[in-house]
C-alpha cells in the first residue's frame, strides 16, 4: 500500500507535469522544424528504451520511452538526440537530401527550430495562468500593513499599522503579494521601501532580514522578510473576476514575474544572499508535485507553469547541448561568416555533457540532503 500510496501521490504527478512540459517543447521544436523544410526521424517522450510508438505518414518514429525525465526530436542527419550534426552521413548526401537536415537549412531556419523550444515552454505557461486565472479569478489583497513586528526591520525603520506600501526600489506594487514576493528574495540587500501615510510620501531604507521557516507542507525555506503582516480584514482580500483579455495580460505578467523571480534568485544565489540548497532536481521536483497535487487540479496546473517557465530558461543557458548553446554557435556562425569547426563542436558538446551532469549530479545530491535534512 506506502508503495502504491507513493506512485500514485508523487511519481504520477511528477510524471504528468514532467511530460505535459516536454511535450510542447520538443513540439515547438518540431512544428517550427518541420516548417523550415526539415525532415524529422523521431519525436520521445523519455529518453532510453522504447516502451511503445508508432510511425507516422512523414516517416517520423512517435515514441514513449522509458526514463520520464526529457525528450527529444531527432532531426534527419543528427548523430544523437542533442542534435550533433554527423558530418559522415552529411557528407554522403546529397544536396536535396542535406536541404532536409538541420546542419543543412538556413541559419535563421536552424536558430528558429532551436528557439522554438523554450518558447513553446514560455506560451505554455502564458496559457496555463490566462486559462486558470479566467476561470478561478485572482485574488487580490492590498498592500496595506496590518500589523508590525516589534523585532522587525520594518519596526525600526518607522512602518506603522495602516501604513499603504506604494513602491519597492522605485517599482511600484499592486498587491501585498508582489511586497512578498520582491523582498522574500532579497534578505540582506537593501530596499527603499515607499509608504503613504495619510497624505504624505515617505521613504523608508530598510535591509530585509534572512529568515528560515517552514511551508505548508512541512519543507524549510529561506527567505527575506521585514516583519509586516496583512489581514483579510486590513488587505481586503478577495477574487477579482477577469475578462478574457485581462486573463491572457496578466497570463503574460505572471510569466514574467517567474522569469524575475527566477534571475533574482540566480542573482542572490551567486552573490550569497541565497542559499543553493533552494534548488531541486528531479526527487524535489517530484516531491513537490505529489505536495502541490493534493491542493487540487489548479495548483498543480500552476506548478506546470511556473516549470515550464524555468525548463524554457534552463534550456536558453549557453551550455552546449542545451538550446541556448545551439543558438550561441549559431551567433559565432553568423559573426564569422562560416559554421564552427566539426572538431570545435564536438570539444564543446563534451564540455556541455560534463557540465549538464555535473549540475544533474548537484541538484540530486541536494535533493538527497534535503530530504534527509
Amino acid at each position: 500500500m506506502a508503495i502504491i500510496s507513493f506512485l500514485t501521490g508523487y511519481i504520477l504527478p511528477f510524471i504528468c507535469v514532467l511530460s505535459l512540459i516536454v511535450f510542447v517543447h520538443e513540439m515547438g521544436h518540431y512544428l517550427v522544424g518541420r516548417w523550415s523544410g526539415i525532415r524529422v526521424l523521431a519525436f520521445s517522450i523519455g529518453f532510453g528504451p522504447e516502451l511503445l510508438g508508432f510511425n507516422d505518414r512523414h516517416g517520423t518514429r512517435w515514441k514513449l520511452s522509458l526514463i520520464p525525465l526529457g525528450g527529444y526530436v531527432r532531426f534527419f542527419g543528427d548523430a544523437d538526440s542533442s542534435s550533433k550534426a554527423d558530418g559522415t552521413e552529411l557528407d554522403a548526401m546529397t544536396p536535396q537530401e542535406r536541404a532536409q537536415t538541420l546542419a543543412g537549412a538556413a541559419l535563421w531556419k536552424r536558430a528558429a527550430t532551436v528557439a522554438a523550444g523554450p518558447i513553446a515552454n514560455f506560451l505554455l505557461a502564458i496559457v496555463i495562468f490566462s486559462i486558470t486565472l479566467g476561470i478561478l479569478g485572482k485574488p487580490v489583497s492590498d498592500p496595506v500593513v496590518a500589523e508590525v513586528r516589534a523585532d522587525g526591520v520594518a519596526a525600526a525603520a518607522g512602518v506603522e499599522p495602516g501604513d499603504i506600501l506604494v513602491s519597492l526600489d522605485g517599482e511600484a506594487v499592486r498587491t501585498f503579494d508582489d511586497v512578498v514576493r520582491y523582498i522574500s528574495l532579497r534578505p540582506g540587500v537593501s530596499i527603499d521601501v515607499k509608504v503613504r501615510r495619510g497624505d504624505s510620501l515617505m521613504v523608508l531604507p530598510m535591509t530585509p532580514r534572512r529568515v528560515t521557516t517552514t511551508d505548508r507542507f512541512g519543507n524549510k525555506v529561506e527567505l527575506g522578510q521585514i516583519g509586516i503582516v496583512t489581514t483579510q480584514q486590513s488587505g481586503n482580500f478577495r477574487v477579482e473576476k477577469l475578462s478574457p483579455g485581462r486573463a491572457l495580460v496578466e497570463g503574460v505578467r505572471q510569466t514574467g514575474a517567474v522569469v524575475t523571480s527566477t534571475f533574482d534568485y540566480i542573482k542572490g544565489m551567486v552573490a550569497g544572499r541565497m542559499s543553493a540548497d533552494q534548488l531541486g532536481g528531479p526527487i524535489r521536483v517530484a516531491q513537490t508535485s505529489g505536495q502541490v497535487a493534493t491542493l487540487g487540479v489548479a495548483a498543480l496546473l500552476q506548478l506546470a507553469a511556473v516549470l515550464s517557465v524555468s525548463i524554457g530558461l534552463l534550456n536558453l543557458m549557453p551550455i552546449p547541448v542545451l538550446d541556448g548553446g545551439h543558438l550561441i554557435l549559431y551567433a559565432l556562425e553568423a559573426v564569422r561568416g562560416r559554421p564552427i569547426s566539426a572538431a570545435a563542436q564536438e570539444v564543446a558538446f563534451k564540455v556541455g555533457l560534463a557540465m549538464i551532469l555535473s549540475l544533474m549530479v548537484f541538484a540530486t545530491w541536494n535533493d538527497l540532503s534535503h530530504l534527509i535534512g
